[in-house]
């Protein structure tokens, strides 16, 4: 953790002292996203601390489950437990990482590669936080839990009551996002900008799909994280723009009856 804090600090030092910003559509600060940062990562390792702790169902659980108890929305997919689905959702998952540093062979953006990667690391610190701490005080029993084809090993792990909200959904779509994003802010008179966010919203909507397929979320679970990951992406970016005019400021925070995000505004 103090490592990564580290190379944190200094992608933000190099924003806001090597790379002008003058030219540049955002505005970053260390004693603003600095801290951000910070409470993002400390909240994200501990609601993965929360996610860990919970216990699993015990055989007695598993066997009174019953479809009729899921939602109507959702009660579709309960036993869904493709393997091969599982599988194929990491590539597009681990890509959409690699995306807005593919941003940065664009030269108006590559030219703020400092202050990108900083906004990079800040969304994807919010994305966690938010993420992690919902899911580590949530239980819900993934969809695969009610096929009678799973083992009841992978049943009754902790991790199967992990569904709400899909995590690989939402930092897809807080990845590919941001990179629309910056692409859409860098380049405002460019051609390519509808595909750009095309692509964006494709890639996060195949994990979704995977991910609902391969029995580990719900489709309420799909929709909120690809929700919450793509307001990560646009709005971590948006409040650093120069000409926002309402001064809103977004900070995950925690405490002993609350878990969530302080959002405050300026005038």
């Amino acid at each position: 953790m103090k490592r990564i804090l580290t190379i944190v600090c200094i992608f933000t030092f190099l924003s806001g002292n090597l790379y002008a910003q003058d030219d540049s559509p955002y505005k970053t600060s260390f004693k603003v996203d600095a801290p951000i940062i910070a409470a993002g990562m400390g909240l994200s390792a501990y609601g993965l601390s929360l996610m860990q702790d919970k216990s699993g169902l015990s055989e007695e659980q598993i066997m009174a489950l019953s479809k009729d108890d899921v939602n109507r929305f959702d009660r579709f997919s309960a036993g869904y437990d493709s393997e091969s689905a599982k599988k194929i959702s990491d590539f597009p998952f681990y890509g959409s990482f690699a995306t807005p540093f593919l941003m940065l062979l664009n030269d108006n953006v590559g030219n703020k590669a400092g202050q990108v990667l900083v906004l990079y690391v800040e969304t994807m610190a919010v994305t966690g936080a938010f993420f992690t701490m919902t899911n580590g005080n949530v239980e819900r029993t993934r969809p695969l839990v009610y096929s009678d084809e799973v083992d009841i090993s992978e049943k009754n792990d902790a991790n199967a009551r992990n569904s709400f909200y899909a995590g690989h959904t939402a930092a897809t779509a807080s990845a590919t996002f941001f990179a629309a994003k910056i692409f859409h802010d860098f380049n405002p008179d460019s051609p390519a900008r509808p595909y750009v966010w095309a692509a964006a919203a494709a890639i996060p909507a195949t994990v979704g799909y995977l991910r609902l397929k391969a029995g580990k979320h719900f489709l309420s679970d799909n929709l909120l994280g690809y929700t919450m990951g793509a307001a990560a992406g646009i709005l971590v970016p948006q409040l650093h723009k120069k000409n926002n005019k309402r001064n809103i400021s977004l900070v995950p925070v925690s405490g002993r009856y609350f878990n969530g995000a302080l959002m405050t505004y300026t005038f």
